[in-house]
């Protein structure tokens, strides 16, 4: 049953052929005075499973796959309360997690984005915090060490994060340019250029799968795949401008091309199936092509 704190916050959670992991989602939210699904056309009885469930989560259904931050975009624009809470279909979270990170978010006013200790399903800490984009290549293999308290962070993981919804006014909270991937490190990006801080708090407990959201196969690994090339060179073009996006992209295009002649070679046909699909992604941008979902070839 919602509580206290969870009347202050909307749930929005995007699923796209999330049957298996969405009943354990939305059980762990039921602290919350209003959960949203936004579903982009799933085609495995997402919404057949959540309307049996869970009877009192409003579903909105697209007419086809709109990607995650369009998606949730929609959802935000029927929320009203002071905090809306991003989850993953397969996210989890832990019992007084919500309560924590509405705390958190009372003693940081300056604080737009909290996000809680992340966790995979084995109970052992993911890093989910880090710099922004372009510092981690500088950092040690595995990313920033793990905190033993609250941090304010350059960046934090959209698997789970609480929005205190005053610090974007009218705006909307995912840039609906981009398909899949990176729409977190935007909507981080652009907050902390507001001047707001980003907080993460061990005090709030997730688990998160990781890679759960939908069910796997050749076609989708492929499709993330060329998304995530996609996005990088938007996100490129965007913050630091068309050229150093022409510039990585090239980079990047022989790279990919590189990689995916060599696990060839090798006959490792999933990372030649990865890469080829990163390399069409690089392309396509370069050739000035929109984020809509790549055919699989």
């Amino acid at each position: 049953m919602p509580n206290a704190a969870g009347d202050r916050v909307t749930a929005l959670v995007v699923t796209y052929n999330s049957v298996g992991v969405i009943a354990g989602c939305l059980d762990s939210l039921a602290g919350c005075g209003r959960i949203i699904v936004i579903d982009n056309a799933s085609g495995d009885g997402t919404p057949a499973l959540i309307a049996t469930r869970c009877p009192r989560v409003e579903i909105l259904a697209n007419p086809c796959n709109q990607g995650f931050g369009r998606a949730h975009n929609r959802g935000y624009g029927s929320a009203a309360t002071e905090f809306v809470l991003f989850m993953n279909p397969d996210a989890r979270l832990r019992h007084g997690a919500l309560a924590a990170l509405v705390e958190t978010a009372d003693r940081h006013p300056d604080a737009a984005l909290i996000a809680p200790r992340i966790e995979n399903d084995g109970g052992d800490p993911v890093v989910s915090h880090d710099v922004e984009l372009w510092r981690r290549s500088g950092l040690p293999r595995g990313g920033p060490a793990l905190p033993e308290g609250e941090i304010c962070a350059e960046f934090l993981s959209g698997a789970v994060l609480l929005l205190r919804r005053s610090a974007l006014g009218a705006a909307l909270p995912f840039d609906p340019a981009i398909f899949l991937f990176y729409e977190d490190d935007d909507l981080c990006l652009r907050l902390r250029r507001l001047g707001w801080s980003l907080v993460q708090t061990p005090a709030a407990i997730a688990s998160h799968t990781g890679g759960g959201a939908s069910a796997p196969c050749p076609r989708v690994t492929s499709v993330k795949s060329w998304h995530i090339a996609w996005s990088r060179l938007y996100f490129e073009a965007k913050h630091r401008g068309a050229r150093s996006a022409w510039r990585f992209g090239r980079v990047q295009a022989l790279r990919f091309a590189a990689k995916a002649l060599a696990h060839g070679v090798t006959l490792n046909r999933a990372k030649a199936l990865r890469d080829r699909a990163r390399l069409r992604g690089t392309l396509a941008y370069l050739a000035g092509r929109g984020a809509a979902p790549p055919a699989e070839g």
